[in-house]
């Protein structure tokens, strides 16, 4: 039988952190760092990102080859995203039928993906900075799911309908769901069920 020989890691991205383990010594200090929530192995990269401000399931492996197989592959990646707002019907017909987003300066079209109106509010750990609260206006709960992953993508297509995201929280990669984990937590894994 063969023997995997690399570590693998499954854990829920704080708000607040970026999803590497170094970064430019000059910023060094001003961001808070994967490395800080555990004692990782030499050669742990992230398979994939969430920017600073979103959260949820991040995979992480010892393993480059499995990482660039995930990341290029066509791994579903779902996301809840509260939304500013109550959103309409039209506006998620658009996301799943694809908008024009702006990607470093070009116009970019997105694919066709699946988005739906959750009718029950997830429950998620409470944010470390908070979120604008209901006496601001009335916010909705999303479903946003993309097998593409340009930066900040989500984030993006939910402005260029009229909605721009509050809160983002990745719950899933493949069959890797987030579950009940709480922020910060990491469960090794013996390997990842993609």
């Amino acid at each position: 039988m063969h023997q995997d020989f690399h570590k693998h890691f499954k854990i829920y991205k704080p708000y607040g952190y970026l999803s590497q383990f170094i970064t430019n010594q000059r910023t060094a200090g001003k961001f808070k760092l994967l490395g800080e929530l555990h004692d990782f192995p030499e050669g742990t990269m992230s398979i994939g990102r969430l920017d600073k401000d979103s959260e949820g399931l991040l995979l992480l492996t010892t393993n480059g080859k499995l990482s660039t197989k995930i990341t290029a592959g066509n791994s579903e990646k779902e996301y809840y995203v509260q939304v500013d707002g109550e959103i309409t019907e039209d506006a998620i017909t658009k996301m799943q039928t694809g908008v024009e987003i702006s990607i470093y300066g070009k116009a970019y079209q997105t694919k066709e993906c699946k988005a739906e109106i959750l009718k029950e509010r997830p429950v998620f750990p409470e944010r470390a900075k908070k979120i604008r609260d209901e006496r601001h206006g009335p916010t909705s709960w999303i479903s946003v799911t993309l097998t593409e992953g340009k930066f900040r993508q989500v984030k993006k297509m939910t402005a260029a309908v009229g909605f721009p995201t509050l809160r983002l929280v990745r719950v899933r990669i493949g069959k890797e769901t987030l579950e009940n984990m709480q922020a910060g937590e990491v469960i090794p894994r013996e390997s990842f069920n993609l």
